[in-house]
């Protein structure tokens, strides 16, 4: 079961300590953007953020400041699919988001198959919740930063 950012067992991964061998992986919604961030040596991910997609030039400043904290040398970018594998209707606006961003900041672009990861974060973090880990009430935002977790994580098995 994946790690929560308020997890005392979360690898503890620093930007300081997590330069050039990072990816940040993304959530894409159209109302809020999950980030996470993986480490390849370190083989772990942990949720850092959401953030809102509603003003373009807030959403751009609030990624590049990530991507300079962070230092990535990949983008890794959630697909959402249908069950049967065919494109949704986000398909197409996730790709763009992350072909976008690659572009800007001269990174490349992984893609990930996320069908269900937002379900999955919903159910691990409902569970903490229920067993006691979790005191704080589920927001939208803590199941899209899971979500992009559960994406990082994906992609560092992927790898």
């Amino acid at each position: 079961m994946p790690v929560t950012p308020d997890d005392p067992d979360t690898p503890h991964i620093t930007a300081s300590n997590n330069k050039k061998n990072a990816a940040l992986a993304f959530d894409y919604g159209e109302q809020r953007i999950g980030v996470a961030v993986a480490n390849r040596t370190a083989g772990s991910a942990r949720a850092l953020k959401t953030l809102p997609n509603r003003d373009p030039a807030a959403l751009d400043r609030n990624l590049r400041e990530l991507i300079e904290e962070w230092e990535p040398d990949t983008i890794v970018i959630g697909i959402p699919y249908n069950m049967d594998g065919s494109d949704s209707g986000m398909t197409a606006r996730a790709i763009e988001f992350a072909a976008r961003l690659g572009e800007i900041h001269g990174l490349p672009i992984d893609q990930v198959d996320e069908r269900l990861t937002s379900s999955e974060a919903r159910m691990i973090l409902g569970e903490q919740r229920r067993s006691g880990q979790r005191r704080k009430r589920v927001r939208r935002e803590d199941i899209d930063s899971l979500a992009a977790q559960l994406i990082a994580e994906s992609w560092l098995r992927l790898g």
